[in-house]
């Protein structure tokens, strides 16, 4: 079908092809690793020392940082597990947690996308073609290798080069081979209106700024994260406290039936006072089981927050409970007003709607800038090289140049204007949001603060509580030797004093919990590297918005 020229053709460019692959092409491996060095350069510049720790925020496949917590996946979990511990599975491991690490990548990784259009961008292309008309044959192959490069200046001012080397002719079994250079370059000044140039500014600062707040996003969840894993592992403590009483309330329901089934075969009893302790007894031991299940079941949630499997084998510290009742409860240190001041200078997620705002604003004067007259001024140059491989030799004196003034005049702005009242509203929406954002904030923080002095006055007044359901168990039972009291009036102290327990316990851990989303909800907690929490010191400073020079 194809002559000795046609089968030549084929064989020289499947050749040159592959060794141009070969030659220029990356391995996966190669990609992958720039990629992640663009991005968390990216992320490393625009990190701010306010925002919190710099760990813990690479994602699963990339070098960890130095201080990164470490711990494989389903590695043996220890027998017992304390706070750190667990904390510190949660941060390596947690579903969620990996999906926000994920997010601020791709963020970042967007970013570099916007850049590149503006960085030097290599090409190079291939085409050829064997043609046979009856006893016709010809051979055409294009081929191009340069780049293209365009820059950003000023104002919107678009300046673009690009340099293409043009291969003609080759292997077709003509000796000869043509070479030729072609270097161009464009200019575009807005002159008035939006331009071009300023559209294109304005994508890149967006997508700047955006990486900016997926960092705030990241280090506000890493404080609510830390804030529910520690509150999560004290509610399981809370459970198993609850198995540890229900058991002791079947054991003293136990003996209490044992002692007056004796006293009732000596005749000191009614056989029906046996009875109704022996049913009290049962109701006790069903409460037991049901106390298991409800804590077998918390633990079971909490090892998936840790991304563990719900079959292996782990108990969670009771001495972490023990700990928080040496330790008790502490007042508040701040007035309501101060923490709500302080949490309007610190939380992230406040910065960043502030910041929305800002983007409306400049998004809406570029809307407006594209309904009047649009007048650019242009300049362009294609210069060529010299014939055959004088190619690096561009005929400067010979080239083709313009310059020149493109104007669109306001005749038709539908789509404009449009676009100019779709602005507007947007940033009046915004600026509505933001006025909300803070005053839930006020709220969310008023709220913490009333939580936390309550949750202190429950405390304080269950631990009297269960003094009181102590001493009534004692002296009722006192009283039930002494033949004074009745059964029933020793099962309902008992009642008490089980109920007394758990909502002792109940009070503790709901005020841990309140003092970390006070603490949290004013933006003072730190997530320290351990993952772990910190509060930071009195001295506040503002989280800078990006209009605050940030």
């Amino acid at each position: 079908m194809f002559g000795r020229s046609g089968m030549l053709f084929f064989a020289h460019f499947v050749v040159l092809s592959a060794v141009l692959a070969m030659g220029t092409g990356c391995s996966r491996e190669h990609y992958k690793e720039e990629a992640d060095q663009q991005v968390y350069e990216i992320i490393d510049g625009k990190w701010r020392a306010d925002f919190g720790e710099k760990n813990n925020y690479k994602i699963s496949d990339v070098e960890p940082s130095p201080n990164d917590v470490a711990i494989e996946k389903y590695l043996p979990i220890p027998e017992r597990l304390n706070l750190a511990e667990a904390v510190a599975v949660a941060t390596a491991q947690n579903r969620d947690y990996q999906t926000e690490k994920e997010n601020l990548y791709l963020r970042g990784l967007g970013l570099t996308g916007e850049r590149h259009k503006y960085a030097r961008q290599w090409f190079g292309v291939i085409d050829g073609r064997f043609f046979k008309d009856g006893d016709d044959e010809d051979v055409v192959v294009e081929s191009e290798f340069g780049f293209d490069h365009t820059h950003l200046l000023g104002e919107g001012i678009l300046f673009t080069t690009g340099v293409a080397i043009d291969w003609v002719r080759f292997l077709t079994g003509d000796p000869r081979t043509t070479l030729a250079s072609v270097l161009s370059s464009t200019l575009e000044i807005p002159l008035l209106g939006a331009g071009a140039g300023r559209v294109a500014r304005e994508e890149l600062t967006q997508a700047e700024r955006d990486v900016l707040y997926e960092i705030r996003t990241f280090n506000r969840f890493r404080k609510t994260f830390v804030v529910g894993i520690i509150s999560e592992y004290y509610r399981v403590l809370q459970r198993l406290d609850e198995v540890t009483n229900a058991r002791n309330n079947y054991r003293r329901r136990a003996e209490a039936k044992e002692r007056l089934e004796a006293e009732a075969e000596a005749g000191r009893r009614n056989r029906f006072e046996v009875d109704q302790a022996e049913q009290n007894m049962l109701t006790a031991k069903d409460g037991f089981v049901q106390a298991q299940e409800r804590y077998e079941r918390s633990l079971d949630l909490f090892k998936i927050r840790l991304a563990q499997p719900t079959d292996v084998e782990m108990e969670l510290d009771p001495n972490e409970l023990v700990g928080l009742k040496d330790v008790g409860i502490s007042e508040p240190n701040y007035a309501a007003d101060e923490a709500i001041e302080t949490a309007l200078l610190k939380r992230l997620d406040l910065a960043n709607s502030a910041d929305f705002v800002d983007d409306s604003a400049r998004k809406m004067m570029l809307a407006a800038d594209g309904l009047g007259a649009q007048i650019n001024l242009t300049a362009g140059a294609n210069v060529e090289s010299k014939e055959k491989t004088d190619f690096l030799n561009l005929q400067f004196d010979d080239g083709l140049y313009d310059i020149g003034i493109e104007a669109d005049l306001p005749f038709d702005r539908l789509d404009e204007r449009n676009a100019y009242r779709v602005a507007m509203i947007v940033l009046t929406r915004q600026q509505r949001q933001y006025e909300q954002d803070m005053d839930e904030v006020k709220l969310e923080v008023r709220e913490a603060y009333r939580k936390l002095v309550e949750t202190a006055e429950r405390y304080r007044i269950q631990q009297n509580s269960l003094e009181l359901a102590r001493w009534r168990v004692a002296s009722t039972s006192l009283l039930i030797e002494a033949g004074r009291a009745q059964t029933r009036d020793l099962l309902e102290s008992q009642d008490a004093l089980l109920e007394s327990e758990n909502d002792l316990t109940a009070a503790l851990v709901e005020h841990t919990i309140a003092q970390l989303n006070f603490f949290s909800d004013v933006g003072i907690l730190q997530v320290r590297p351990d993952g772990m929490w910190e509060v930071e010191s009195r001295e506040f400073s503002k989280v800078e918005t990006i209009s605050d020079g940030g």
